[in-house]
């Protein structure tokens, strides 16, 4: 018995050991972005292979463009729309985080009651989940994360988050995240993404531009679709409303 708890002490300390190693490499790479561009993330990584393998072969766009490169209308636009507090929060949004539990466990109560509805062997009905997430929590799941949903998955998101912040600024932060977040299938960028939908530059992305793009931001494949779509229309007036209170770090 005493040598079996022997062993089972030496494995935790092993996963223990290897999970502060695995942190300490997270940790080094986002230092590293203080000063060199990351070529891909996870996420870039994990859509080639699946264009490769669904369609045999990758059509791409991407081109890096320095923070001062961007406009700013596209940057105020993104944060109005994807984090309001993004200069003033730590990397997480906990008052968000909770209005999002609050509102996917009434879409789930309505779902449920639906379902009820339906006679025996109808279609599921799906609630319909938003997200709380930050710019940071998505960058920190797009750089180096799955997007499978799980607690562990998670709760290291929360530690990449945090580590992010720590060690890089701010304007750092938001440039790699307009940088590397996708637009459409095999977009990805501000520069592709306004050359794509706009044929210009992300530096002379205007007002109402840059509010379309930034409402595409959590469903890009579909909205690819139809960008110029009653929805995405009304849904950009609201974000260019809401730009001019926007603080850009």
């Amino acid at each position: 018995m005493k040598q079996a708890l022997r062993h089972l002490a030496r494995l935790g300390l092993l996963m223990g050991v290897c999970l502060l190693a695995l942190q300490l490499c997270f940790a080094l790479r986002i230092l590293a972005m203080r000063w060199v561009d990351p070529v891909s993330t996870s996420f870039q990584r994990s859509e080639a292979w699946r264009l490769l393998t669904t369609q045999g072969k990758i059509e791409w766009s991407q081109r890096w463009v320095d923070a001062d490169q961007i406009s700013v209308q596209l940057k105020r636009a993104v944060i109005a729309s994807e984090d309001a507090a993004f200069a003033s929060h730590t990397g997480v949004d906990w008052a968000s985080l909770e209005m999002a539990w609050d509102r996917n466990q009434r879409a789930e109560a309505r779902a449920e009651a639906r379902a009820q509805k339906q006679p025996p062997g109808g279609r599921k009905v799906e609630p319909k989940v938003v997200g709380g997430s930050t710019i940071t929590q998505q960058l920190a799941k797009n750089l180096f994360l799955s997007g499978e949903r799980t607690v562990l998955r998670k709760a290291q998101e929360f530690v990449i988050t945090l580590m992010l912040e720590a060690l890089l600024p701010k304007r750092r932060i938001l440039e790699i995240y307009l940088n590397s977040v996708e637009w459409g299938e095999g977009l990805f960028g501000a520069q592709a993404a306004a050359r794509h939908y706009f044929r210009t530059d992300a530096q002379r992305l205007g007002v109402e531009q840059a509010a379309r793009l930034a409402v595409m931001l959590p469903a890009p494949k579909r909205f690819e679709k139809r960008p110029g779509s009653e929805y995405v229309v009304s849904r950009s007036a609201t974000i260019s409303a809401r730009m001019g209170a926007v603080e850009v770090p």
